[in-house]
C-alpha cells in the first residue's frame, strides 16, 4: 500500500493523513498542505506468531538507584565502544541534567529545564537510517540489530544513556528522590516524560530521507495520536527533508506485546 502527498501551498500535518487516509490497492493520491514537499508513505503488514518479548518494563516506586554511576558510566561506554569518534564531556553532561532535576518538584519540569544538556549532545545520523516505533520495544531494536543500518532514538547518546531509568527530584532537597516517584500519567511535566519528549523531538526533526516506522497491529489502534510517535515525533517531521515513509504494522498472534 502506497500513499502519495502531493505538492501544495499551505503547510503540511502529516498526522491529520494519517488519522484520515483511505486504503487502496495500489497507489493513492492525496493532497498535500506543504509548499514543495513530495512524501511517499508505503504500509506493510506483518504477522507474526511467536511470543517475543515478556511484558513491559517493570516500574520502581523512586529514582533509580545509583542513577548518576549509570548514567556516567553509560557516556563512557558510548563514546569508547559504541561511537567511539565522538567526544562529550560526561561529568557536565550529568552535572547539567542534575540541574535540571533536583529541587524540582516532581511535575514542575519541562523541556525547557534540559536545553542546556541537550545543547552539550549534539549529534547528527545520515538519511536512511531513521527508525520509529510505537508500542513495538522490543521488536524494534531486534529488527535493528539485523538491519544494522537503522537507528532507533534509543541508539542516540541521550536514549542510550536513560534508557530504562526513572528519576525525580524534591523541591526541598538537593538530591533525587529514591523512594517515591509519579507515574508519567500524572503530568504532562513529568521529568521522565519531558527529556524523553524533548529527545524525540530531536530526533524527529534530525530525520531525513527514507524513514521507517514500526507499528503495533495487535492491539486496537496501531496509530495513536497520544502515544510520543503520534502526539511528538510525527508533527516534528519535516516534509521537505524526509521523501519516503515505510510504515510496517505488525501483528503477534500470541498477543499484543511486542
Amino acid at each position: 500500500l502506497e500513499i502519495y502527498l502531493e505538492p501544495n501551498v499551505s503547510h503540511c500535518n502529516c498526522g491529520s493523513v494519517l488519522e484520515n487516509y483511505s486504503l487502496m490497492e495500489g497507489p493513492t493520491l492525496l493532497p498535500s498542505v506543504k509548499s514543495a514537499c513530495f512524501v511517499i508513505i508505503h504500509i506493510t503488514i506483518w504477522i507474526i506468531v511467536p511470543q517475543l518479548c515478556h511484558g513491559p518494563v517493570q516500574a520502581t516506586f523512586g529514582t533509580t538507584p545509583n542513577i548518576k554511576h549509570i548514567v556516567i558510566g553509560r557516556c563512557f561506554t558510548y563514546t569508547t565502544l559504541v561511537q567511539p569518534g565522538l567526544r562529550y564531556d560526561c561529568e557536565e553532561i550529568w552535572m547539567q541534567f542534575e540541574k535540571a532535576v533536583v529541587q524540582q518538584s516532581s511535575c514542575n519540569v519541562t523541556e525547557e529545564h534540559y536545553f542546556e544538556m541537550f545543547n552539550m549532545m549534539p549529534q547528527i545520523w545520515p538519511c536512511d537510517s531513521f527508525l520509529f516505533w510505537s508500542k513495538t520495544r522490543m521488536l524494534v531494536h531486534r529488527y535493528a540489530a539485523v538491519f544494522s543500518h537503522f537507528w532507533t532514538l534509543e541508539d542516540t547518546l541521550v536514549g542510550y544513556l536513560f534508557n530504562d531509568l526513572i528519576w525525580c527530584g524534591q523541591e526541598e532537597d538537593s538530591d533525587f528522590d529514591f523512594n517515591f516517584c509519579p507515574a508519567w500519567s500524572t503530568c504532562r511535566t513529568h521529568p521522565v516524560y519531558s527529556l524523553w519528549k524533548q529527545a524525540s523531538q530531536n530526533f524527529a526533526e534530525m530525520a531525513c530521507g527514507n524513514i521507517t516506522v514500526l507499528l503495533n497491529g495487535s492491539i486496537v489502534n496501531a496509530f495513536n495520536r497520544k502515544s510520543m510517535f503520534g502526539s511528538v515525533e510525527l508533527d516534528s517531521l519535516n516534509p521537505q527533508r524526509v521523501n519516503y515513509v515505510n510504515i510496517k504494522v505488525v501483528t503477534n498472534l500470541e498477543g499484543p506485546h511486542m
